[in-house]
């Protein structure tokens, strides 16, 4: 294209070069420097990229850039050398490189510095888009635009739950060099942070890539509004040494980024001012400045961004080479033309009239439009239109920039679906349900209606991924989401909040029968079997349903009550829906705090052990203890073990339970000395199953330096399932080998294969109370008994009943062949020091027969 008038950019000055601004501390590292190593030099220096150096040869550069494409959920990547992550070659030019030219290669390139060389080829320092920034005088363009005048994409919005790790893939692959952090707070706004490359690289230095955003994102975000002039937003980001800052709307939210890189970018839209300019003084501009105008010409034929220069009528005039390379037309076939040549066919004439309008009036335009290449492909970009006017303020002429937009579109596009759409169903997520239920609600309390909330839980769906892999119960999940789809209706809203829960909105009802109708009609779409990986499938759903205005007013209260219902649904036999009602909601919430308050009493070790003797019938002397774990909460009070032992093997805490008692027993036999006596212990299948359960018990055993005699373990006949016959006789015959005593917890109430029971290395048979509760006047109860009793014998076995509360069932007993009792008759179960006394006691005296030693 020719060359226009004489252009001057005084933001980036021609007159300087990049001697001028550079900075000298150069900060070098030996390839072989892992990556915590560089990042803690960098954080260090308060640098933002490391030179690395062999033999004054420089090999590479490693940048806060480079570090988010690290798997930084990887802790051996922060072990690995330094070069193996580098980027090079390293981009260099000479210190009399001018400041243009300088800002141009790093726009070409998308790179945020260069090395500076001297007339020996040698490193002299640094040259940032940041030092560009802060050592030109750019008031002359700042001070009348506002930062809406800059195109800024979208912020990346994360939830502060994510870790450092997770935050740094998705900055990575939406291209972004920061993101706000959202903080939820309850009943208030949220509150929002940032965390940026240069946080990456101090993770990466101090090894917190495990933390999450809420832990380390810097916070408060720091805002201007969108009106606010670029001239503030400058002299702020300069004053606080940041290169973000938070672009709010006029309700205060945030509605973007604004850093170095978007000012340093929007200087080719003050290309279009300068263009003007020097179209107006063409001839002098000529006459004084050639300089400028091959500048003006260089800027205009190097720039990425097309443009195109038109006369008054529109009449294609000039292209430059970036127009070609856009839209596909030769610069022979657009001159003469008109824009029309680039019509998608996407606006209506009225969209041309505004804009023809707004270049009249206000001699410029600025917009996103849909242009037509060459080829017929139809593609989005970014606009700006200037009106160059004569002396005599008429349009001679306009100057147009344009660039493609269509990536920045697609990045918009994923970050809208990370933030509103499951990405395995393509369902709605929690966040999208939870506003369309908000908007519903608010449409049902305007026009007095109701509206249901449907929670669905999948049935035993942890099976398939622990039997097919995660693989196969990712695909469970897709084809459910499609039957769920189906099962709904037009306006009806189904959502995955995360794992295998679904939910499903019914904004407008009129009657409860229509809502349970769509719960039959979900189930039913379980009743077909899946296909997954060649295999056929059943799955089921269990329903919890809640109705507005009767189960809450609010979308927590609403979702609360339908989980609760969904609840009931399993404990009903599953593979059926259920309608919250308001016990439900009160089960629910005690069930809860139980829950909450046995997390905060194992975190705290405030479960205590207490002991209850076992005695020999036949001399009523001690034989050894039964430790068993007690809970008084300051909230609940004295909490049953039948109550929180099944929530903790629900939860998975039965691990960290027998863990403790486990510790406190193996302390107590530590203290007693030669007052010991052996304490049995009782051990879930879960715990027994666990594979480092030998390894922490040895552990224990150590550190208490307890003779592992001293130790019984009881386990309940649930521990013998014969799937698992070969890992658990494997077990126990290791904990026989150190020493430790095994016997069968509540035998009877199981299914144990006797001949199973012939080759595992017990010591010991418990009779279950229910069957001497009754002794000895029931007939049935004493024939099992006797019966246990003599199979227990023949094989060699000691045999303890367990709740022995008379003289009568000690007697039949005793005369039936059991060697020891435990029970009431002899003995609650009581706290260390009450058993301590009974210890010393023991040495010299039996347990009194038909009296309680000691009261709990």
């Amino acid at each position: 294209m020719n060359p226009p008038s004489s252009i001057s950019l005084p933001s980036l000055s021609s007159g300087q070069t990049v001697a001028h601004v550079l900075q000298k501390n150069l900060i070098c590292c030996e390839p072989q420097t892992s990556v915590q190593q560089a990042a803690s030099l960098m954080r260090q220096h308060n640098i933002s990229c490391i030179l690395v150096k062999k033999n004054e040869l420089i090999l590479g550069i490693w940048t806060e850039s480079d570090c988010k494409k690290l798997d930084l959920s990887a802790p051996s990547v922060l072990h690995q050398p330094v070069s193996q992550v580098m980027s090079c070659p390293v981009l260099s030019v000479p210190d009399r490189c001018s400041i243009s030219e300088a800002a141009a290669l790093m726009k070409q390139k998308n790179i945020r510095r260069l090395l500076v060389t001297d007339t020996m080829h040698q490193a002299i320092g640094i040259v940032t888009q940041t030092d560009l920034i802060h050592q030109q005088p750019l008031e002359h363009y700042l001070m009348l635009r506002d930062i809406s005048s800059i195109l800024v994409e979208l912020p990346l919005s994360l939830q502060s739950e994510l870790t450092v790790a997770q935050a740094a893939i998705l900055m990575q692959q939406t291209q972004r060099d920061a993101a706000i952090v959202r903080f939820e707070h309850s009943g208030a706004d949220a509150e929002y942070g940032i965390v940026t490359e240069r946080d990456l690289v101090h993770f990466v230095a101090t090894e917190r890539t495990l933390c999450t955003l809420a832990e380390v994102a810097t916070r408060p975000l720091l805002t201007l509004p969108l009106r606010s002039s670029l001239l503030q937003a400058v002299r702020l980001l300069r004053e606080q040494g940041f290169r973000h800052l938070g672009v709010t709307d006029s309700y205060g939210q945030p509605v973007g980024l604004l850093s170095h890189n978007h000012i340093l970018l929007n200087m080719e839209h003050l290309y279009i001012s300068e263009l003007k300019a020097a179209l107006q003084a063409r001839d002098k501009a000529l006459r004084t400045s050639e300089s400028s105008l091959r500048l003006a010409y260089k800027v205009i034929e190097a720039s990425h961004d097309a443009v195109m220069i038109t006369d008054a009528r529109g009449i294609i005039q000039s292209v430059n080479p970036s127009f070609c390379k856009l839209t596909g037309y030769s610069a022979d076939e657009a001159l003469g033309q008109t824009p029309s040549l680039l019509s998608s066919g996407q606006h209506d004439q009225l969209f041309y009239q505004q804009m023809w309008q707004g270049l009249q009036q206000q001699g410029y335009w600025q917009g996103e439009i849909w242009n037509k290449r060459k080829n017929g492909e139809i593609y989005p970009e970014w606009l700006s239109i200037s009106a160059v006017r004569n002396d005599q303020g008429a349009i001679n002429q306009y100057a147009a920039i344009f660039s493609d937009i269509t990536e920045r579109k697609k990045r918009e596009q994923k970050i809208h679906e990370l933030a509103y759409f499951d990405e395995l169903t393509g369902l709605a997520n929690r966040r999208l349900f939870q506003d369309r239920l908000e908007q519903a609600l608010a449409n049902a309390k305007r026009h007095h209606h109701q509206l249901a909330v449907l929670f669905l839980d999948l049935d035993l769906f942890k099976r398939i991924n622990d039997t097919l892999g995660h693989q196969a119960g990712d695909e469970a999940l897709r084809q459910v989401a499609k039957r769920l789809q189906k099962a709904s209706r037009a306006g009806e809203s189904v959502a995955r909040l995360g794992g295998d829960e679904f939910t499903m909105l019914v904004p407008e009802c009129e009657a409860k029968e229509e809502i349970v109708k769509l719960a039959q009609r979900i189930v039913a779409q379980f009743e077909l079997p899946f296909q997954i990986q060649q295999n056929e499938l059943a799955l089921t759903t269990s329903v919890g349903i809640s109705i507005y205005p009767q189960h809450g007013h609010t979308a927590s209260e609403l979702l609360k009550c339908a989980d609760a219902a969904m609840y009931q649904a399993k404990e009903s036999g599953r593979n059926n829906y259920s309608i919250y009602n308001s016990s439900l909601g009160q089960r629910h919430d005690q069930a809860l705090q139980l829950e909450q308050a046995l997390r905060k009493a194992l975190s705290q070790q405030q479960l205590q052990v207490h002991y209850q003797p076992k005695v020999e019938l036949k001399t009523g002397q001690l034989h050894s203890l039964e430790a068993l774990v007690r809970w008084k909460d300051q909230e609940l009070g004295q909490v049953a073990p039948a109550d929180f032992i099944p929530i903790a093997e629900t939860l998975g805490l039965i691990h960290q339970l027998g863990q403790q008692v486990l510790r406190q027993v193996c302390h107590q036999l530590q203290q007693w000395g030669p007052l010991a006596v052996p304490v049995a212990v009782n051990i879930s299948a879960k715990e027994l199953a666990d594979p480092q359960f030998l390894s922490q018990l040895k552990q224990i055993l150590a550190e208490s330096e307890v003779d592992p005699q001293l130790l019984e373990l009881e386990i309940t006949e649930s521990c013998l399932l014969p799937e698992r016959a070969a890992e658990t006789q494997r077990v126990l015959q290791k904990l026989r080998q150190l020493g430790i005593r095994l016997a069968i917890d509540d035998f009877g109430t199981g299914y144990s294969s006797l001949s199973y029971l012939r080759h595992l290395p017990i010591n010991c048979l418990k009779i279950d109370r229910s069957f001497i509760k009754t002794l000895p006047d029931n007939t049935n109860d004493r024939q099992i008994t006797s019966a246990i009793i003599a199979m227990a014998n023949a094989m060699g076995l000691d045999v303890i009943a367990e709740g022995v509360e008379s003289q009568a069932q000690q007697e039949f007993l005793l005369s039936a062949g059991c060697q020891f009792g435990q029970g009431y008759w002899f003995g609650k179960a009581v706290d260390q020091s009450n058993i301590l006394h009974l210890l010393r006691q023991a040495k010299q005296y039996p347990i009194r027969q038909g009296k309680v030693l000691i009261t709990a």
